[in-house]
């Protein structure tokens, strides 16, 4: 099916701002707290704490259908839930020997965490260098508490082959840090993880595209490094004061390439006719299912699945967005929605719940202490540290700016 414009859709969301928040019984999503705008400082909490908490109620049920689901649960997942197979987690396959549930983290957060580490370090943009520089180092030597492992361990020891792929590439391969995404699956590894770079940019979408795709050349290319420069624009167009779920997605519509956009643009478009999630839940998989290239059964993907391509998207950022748009950027509706999708689910609830989160929504306070105390972490120290980065990068950029400024009216 041929997109539609951008012209159309945006026509098409403002006939549907008569979904009030007060009709989806929502007070938030507007970029505010109460009547006072969200300082820097929320946002980055609220868009880090949003993204750990959606990452942990997704993970118990990732890789399985909306169907699956409501059998194993005897109905729509509300919270945090237990292991798929209970207390035989530890021997359950395929998920075996990992602690998936009870409010543990994925490897969502820990490369979120992670790359957090790598600004404190830098203390400036990044770049693909950064990646390799410190990221990659980080990965192999530093043990850290993995709550899906119960133990102490090396965040190589946890992270998915596709995210392994850094450390083979550039720390074994000595592959050109720009380039050693190349030949990886195209995924959403990178995407997951952008958080960051979208905070370090608030407000600045398009300086947010620019930085993620230049830090995920080290672990992503064609539309999975895409998505993950979108991700990234999304993020700082949610931080930006008055954003809303519409202008989030605008934004992402302004910079997006190719079978992203269009991914985007025809999702978002069916998600403006739905303000529950339950009623939203087929008929968004059926509008990304010509853009995903992993077919219906998510785990036994088709044989072209996670290929290059200028005609396809990853599934998780589309739906994410969707997600944030039926639920008016309501926290808990927009991380429920994401997590009954299903599929990759838990990565689908921390891009939505990072977005609603910076927003400024509220995040439930038991949710966040069940993650945080199962996780055993502190959900809120990495945003404390971004934020004096963030802050510490800004006045670079302005001192920066300002010195070019300079220099051009000499020149002109």
């Amino acid at each position: 099916m041929k997109p539609k414009t951008p012209e159309t859709v945006t026509e098409k969301r403002t006939r549907t701002e008569t979904r009030t928040r007060t009709e989806k019984g929502t007070g938030t999503g507007t970029g505010t707290t109460g009547t006072r705008t969200a300082a820097l400082d929320e946002r980055i909490t609220g868009a880090l704490v949003g993204a750990a908490v959606g990452d942990a109620l997704g993970g118990p049920v990732e890789g399985y259908s909306p169907e699956q689901i409501v059998e194993r649960h005897g109905g729509r997942v509300h919270g945090i839930v237990g292991p798929w197979h209970g207390d035989d987690w530890r021997t359950a396959r395929p998920l075996a020997p990992y602690h998936k549930g009870d409010g543990h983290v994925t490897d969502d957060t820990l490369m979120t965490h992670a790359l957090v580490r790598v600004y404190a370090t830098v203390r400036d943009h990044l770049d693909a260098y950064a990646v390799a520089g410190h990221l990659v180092p980080d990965l192999m030597t530093t043990p850290r508490w993995i709550p899906e492992l119960e133990a102490d361990a090396l965040p190589l020891q946890r992270i998915f082959l596709a995210e392994k792929w850094l450390v083979a590439r550039i720390h074994y391969g000595h592959a050109d840090p720009r380039e050693a995404g190349t030949g990886n699956i195209v995924n959403c590894g990178a995407a997951m993880y952008m958080a960051p770079v979208g905070l370090v940019n608030a407000a600045n979408p398009a300086g947010a595209y620019a930085e993620a795709l230049d830090v995920t050349g080290a672990h992503q290319s064609s539309y999975g490094r895409e998505a993950a420069g979108v991700f990234a624009a999304a993020v700082a167009a949610a931080c930006t004061p008055g954003a809303t779920p519409d202008s989030v997605v605008e934004a992402c519509l302004a910079v997006a390439k190719d079978g992203t956009r269009a991914a985007i643009e025809t999702v978002c478009d069916t998600a403006t006719r739905y303000s529950d999630f339950e009623s939203a839940l087929r008929p968004l998989r059926a509008a990304v299912a010509p853009y995903d290239t992993v077919g219906p059964d998510y785990r036994s993907p088709s044989l072209g699945a996670r290929r290059p391509s200028r005609i396809h998207s990853i599934e998780e950022l589309p739906v994410a967005l969707a997600m944030l748009l039926v639920s008016g950027g309501d926290y808990r509706h927009a991380v429920l929605g994401s997590v009954n999708y299903g599929r990759d689910c838990d990565s689908i609830a921390t891009m939505s719940g990072a977005l609603a989160g910076a927003l400024g929504a509220e995040i439930p306070s038991d949710w966040a202490k069940t993650v945080a105390e199962s996780s055993r972490l502190d959900l809120k120290a990495p945003a404390r540290t971004l934020t004096e980065v963030t802050q510490e990068i800004f006045a670079r950029d302005v001192t920066r700016r300002r010195a070019h400024e300079t220099a051009y009216a000499e020149l002109s």
